[in-house]
């Protein structure tokens, strides 16, 4: 491919921010591998606010 001479000075500096594509990034790069903690979810339950996912169709219709 020929490079084409620009006169413009704006696509001058557009050709030199964009004129190429960025190198690649590897796969290895890309992914991160952390240990999952076991404890993590033990504590989460919380029995006051359960109340807000219940959903039941007879109390939703009033029934």
């Amino acid at each position: 491919m020929n490079e084409e001479l620009t006169t413009d000075a704006a696509a001058a500096a557009r050709h030199a921010r964009f004129g190429k594509l960025p190198e690649r990034i590897g796969f290895e790069d890309m992914t991160e591998q952390v240990r999952a903690d076991p404890s993590a979810g033990i504590n989460s339950y919380d029995p006051e606010g359960s109340w807000k996912y219940y959903s039941c169709l007879a109390l939703d219709l009033g029934l």
